[in-house]
């Protein structure tokens, strides 16, 4: 499947995020611009004939040499076609070129594919977090650049 990578806009975020299932409760511009306000950050849309398929955003965490991957996804008719990894190459390459050291991801106990995912990319558990019930306790991954 063919598609390019870029740089999005708040809106675009919001759009795609909104297709996410898995993404429960509404969400606004202000979510996207009050979290990535006066930080490094890289926001991208996976793109095909004009269409957004998924997105990937994260940013600078308050520790300098760790790069957070907050949030990202793609819409339940594009996945399994390689569009999530070719996002979180780009991710990064990215991150490591602007010097950071680690990468790393929440997730939660209920999603087993993002679990999966990120420990075929070479990420590591490094913290459970309880929260809620057991579906609901965080997945914390992390990898070295």
């Amino acid at each position: 499947m063919q598609f390019k990578i870029r740089h999005a806009s708040p809106e675009e975020l919001l759009w795609i995020h909104e297709r996410i299932p898995e993404f429960p409760g509404k969400a606004s511009l202000d979510f996207y611009r009050e979290r990535l306000k006066h930080r490094l950050f890289l926001a991208l849309v996976a793109e095909r004939d004009g269409e957004l398929l998924g997105f990937k955003v994260g940013y600078q965490s308050d520790n300098p040499e760790t790069f957070y991957s907050w949030m990202g996804g793609v819409k339940p008719a594009y996945r399994k076609k390689g569009i999530a990894n070719v996002l979180a190459e780009y991710q990064e390459n990215w991150a490591k070129e602007k010097g950071f050291r680690f990468i790393y991801f929440k997730t939660r106990n209920r999603f087993p594919a993002m679990i999966n995912f990120g420990l075929q990319r070479g990420f590591k558990i490094m913290e459970v977090i309880p929260k809620g019930g057991v579906e609901d306790y965080r997945v914390v991954m992390r990898k070295e650049l």
